[in-house]
């Protein structure tokens, strides 16, 4: 088993950092910068434990192959990715999928793409606060979360608070004896 501590000595060794990621992903955090930039290594590191993409490079976290990847298999590190794949709908909708949380991270354009805020809702009911207003006043997007967590009917908008149906699911009327 290859420690933290050779990965630090050897930190350019790229076999040496290969094999190192293949037992524990997250040694990335001690190769060098050069490998941390190696999208094969990093590509390696994330599939096996997407929280390695916290010390891939700055240009990797830019890397759509590299994010979703990552997202697939750790959905909420989807919060690494840089601006512009948090502009990128492949790489949120994927993320969402895993882990709702990360509409939070979505740019503002994707908080309003019904597909995606139906995903995250999915698995995530709550996250409907961060869904556009838009979209938290969508039927079918307040009908997804509030089936699976009540308490995310408080995002909701008023308007809706009425709809007969959203009420009966609210406050289920009593079977009949």
């Amino acid at each position: 088993m290859i420690t933290a501590e050779q990965v630090r000595e050897q930190n350019n060794n790229r076999e040496l950092v290969r094999q190192a990621i293949k037992e524990n992903p997250l040694l990335l955090e001690w190769a060098s910068p050069a490998l941390q930039d190696d999208k094969e290594i990093v590509l390696e590191a994330v599939s096996i434990d997407g929280g390695a993409l916290e010390f891939s490079s700055k240009r990797l976290k830019d890397d759509k192959d590299v994010l979703i990847t990552a997202v697939k298999q750790a959905g909420w590190t989807g919060c690494y990715a840089s601006d512009r794949l948090r502009d990128d709908k492949d790489v949120i909708l994927e993320a969402v999928k895993n882990d709702g949380q990360i509409l939070y991270y979505a740019s503002r354009r994707l908080r309003d793409d019904k597909e995606v805020v139906l995903e995250a809702v999915k698995n995530k009911p709550i996250i409907l606060k961060y869904a556009s207003k838009r979209l938290r006043s969508d039927r079918e997007i307040v009908i997804a979360a509030i089936t699976k967590n009540k308490k995310s009917a408080e995002f909701m908008v008023e308007e809706l608070k009425q709809d007969e149906e959203i009420q009966n699911i609210l406050n289920p009327p009593e079977e009949a004896k």
